[in-house]
């Protein structure tokens, strides 16, 4: 039942999420946009975000603000800007997250030699003392582990890192979009939110490509630098929030973000 209640707190009633990914702190110090949380999650929340993914410090600093959204907590840290290697490490445990109030907790992991014999260990450890708990567990799927290149992150690795983490027994999926990803969504059975991916200056196709995944079958999205990075906060998650939750197409979300100044 807890598992339940928290779950419903991240995804609404339509079963869809728009969740803000706002923990790059760890990685990569104040990036433009984060350099004020308590505001960027104001804002967030004005444009009618779900959920946000946040470090512990920061959900600690400014719980007021996040009171009113869900609140998924990250276990692990991945390697800092001036780090080496694709693999995060665990530095908390669920316990922690539920005192700190969290509404899930999400874990990197992925596929090949060197990251996945740690990472999916972290996945089913979690697994076990969360459903002790009730607490959700979001794998984010990443093939060849965090950060690693393009050339990886084919359909097909996407596809069999997904039932991989299924199997596992994670209850949501972070995880990247390609074309045909229709067989990701047939060969897993736990929603999938998209991640965004890099900062693109074109505001237009970012539109489309979340369009395109949630026509796809996606569950929703997990956002960061596209919503707080690209000047206008409250728009992109605006707009974004009328794509997942309204069904609305690439230009109308557009027209959205040009209407909120």
């Amino acid at each position: 039942m807890d598992k339940i209640r928290r779950m419903k707190r991240i995804f609404r009633e339509d079963g869809k999420t728009l969740v803000v990914a706002m923990d790059h702190g760890t990685f990569n110090g104040a990036s433009t946009g984060l350099e004020n949380p308590g505001k960027t999650i104001e804002q967030i929340v004005a444009g009618g975000a779900d959920a946000a993914l946040v470090n512990f410090g920061v959900a600690r600093r400014f719980a007021a603000e996040l009171s009113g959204i869900g609140y998924i907590a990250r276990l692990d840290l991945p390697p800092t800007y001036l780090g080496v290697g694709h693999d995060s490490r665990i530095a908390f445990d669920a316990e922690y997250a539920l005192r700190m109030g969290a509404d899930a907790v999400m874990i990197n992991v992925g596929q090949g030699q060197g990251v996945e014999e740690p990472t999916y260990p972290h996945l089913s450890h979690a697994i076990q003392q969360c459903d002790e708990m009730g607490m959700p567990v979001c794998a984010e799927a990443v093939p060849g582990g965090f950060d690693s290149g393009k050339e990886l992150k084919t359909l097909d690795h996407i596809a069999r890192g997904a039932r991989i983490a299924c199997e596992i027994g994670c209850d949501f999926m972070k995880i990247g979009f390609a074309p045909g990803f229709e067989r990701v969504v047939q060969e897993t059975f736990v929603p999938l939110i998209v991640l965004g991916g890099a900062k693109t200056d074109d505001v237009r196709e970012f539109f489309a490509s979340i369009r395109e995944a949630m026509d796809a079958g996606a569950s929703g999205v997990a956002i960061g630098r596209n919503i707080w990075g690209a000047g206008n906060t409250v728009g992109m998650t605006r707009a974004l929030a009328a794509i997942v939750h309204e069904n609305a197409g690439a230009e109308e979300a557009y027209e959205i973000l040009q209407s909120v100044k």
